[in-house]
């Protein structure tokens, strides 16, 4: 049985954009949250370091994962470019990302 992977990465916030970066995510478009789950994103979280800016990713994704692809669809470069003046990117607004190696993990079973 194939199981789901976890993968975290971290972005970087532009000073003063805090509350757009959270009002857009609270409006996520419809249209992408379904491309995402369609890609096997099962679970998806953004938590900000409210000192530094830092915005620290986690997502849990299924055996189907096919979130490689993401970055050439049309939703997916729109999205980038409607984030792209609050946040670090690259040259095609994709957002600077630094992966996070897991270290620990512990599971609780009740």
């Amino acid at each position: 049985m194939e199981q789901d992977t976890i993968s975290a990465f971290r972005m970087q916030l532009k000073p003063g954009n805090e509350r757009e970066y959270k009002k857009r995510h609270d409006e996520i478009w419809p249209e992408l949250a379904e491309l995402l789950k369609n890609a096997g994103v099962k679970e998806y979280y953004i938590f900000l370091d409210e000192v530094t800016l830092a915005l620290f990713a986690f997502q849990k994704k299924g055996p189907n994962d096919q979130t490689a692809g993401l970055a050439s669809l049309s939703i997916m470069k729109k999205w980038w470019d409607y984030m792209a003046d609050l946040m670090e990117v690259n040259e095609d607004n994709s957002p600077k990302t630094v992966a996070c190696p897991e270290v620990f993990r512990l599971q609780i079973q009740s």
